[in-house]
């Protein structure tokens, strides 16, 4: 990928970081040893972390330095509003690209989910590699970054309330579409799945 700065470099490369969980929340980043491990003189380095504390990413204090910052969950309905509509790009754009494997290793990962029978948190950490690999297929790193953080800011927030069964059913109406390349269909059927139900607590 290229850059057209080395601010933009920096900034960039940290905010993955950050997003992927490498850099977890309260880590001290030091402007010199983030300039030798990119490379670069501390400018862009204070300059991306200047970028970063905007977007809410880093917390820089004149006195203790800078850190990697708490993620603010926000309001839970606008969080999932959010998840929705880029969930449903991720999938539209997934019709185009997907592939037989794919389609299996989705199948497998709902299998997985069916077969514990309950929602619990292991059914949850399925559930969320379930939907980050739609945006895998999807095949767009810009969006893939926007999901990340989006995933982060719901943190371990308040959980959607469902039947299992009911859940397992939305996830195979969103395999089927996806299979026959029926964007209308899966769009409809995630904002359905991620919308409709219930959040525990605003």
């Amino acid at each position: 990928m290229s850059y057209t700065s080395k601010a933009d470099m920096v900034t960039a490369k940290l905010r993955e970081m950050i997003v992927a969980g490498d850099l977890k929340p309260g880590a001290a980043l030091r402007q010199r040893d983030l300039a030798g491990e990119f490379g670069v003189s501390q400018t862009p380095v204070r300059e991306g972390l200047r970028r970063l504390e905007a977007e809410g990413l880093v917390s820089n204090d004149p006195h203790k330095g800078s850190i990697v910052a708490e993620a603010r969950a926000g309001r839970w309905s606008e969080n999932f509003a959010i998840r929705a509509a880029l969930e449903s790009l991720a999938a539209e754009l997934a019709c185009d690209t997907i592939t037989d494997d794919q389609v299996r290793e989705l199948q497998e990962l709902d299998n997985q989910m069916r077969a514990i029978g309950v929602i619990n948190d292991e059914y949850r950490a399925l559930n969320q590699r379930f939907h980050m690999q739609i945006c895998t297929i999807a095949d767009s790193p810009l969006l893939m970054s926007f999901i990340k953080l989006l995933w982060r800011a719901l943190g371990d927030g308040p959980h959607v309330v469902r039947t299992h069964s009911e859940s397992a059913r939305q996830h195979r109406q969103i395999i089927a579409a996806l299979r026959a390349g029926d964007k209308e269909k899966v769009t409809a059927v995630i904002r359905r799945h991620i919308l409709g139900a219930t959040i525990e607590q605003e």
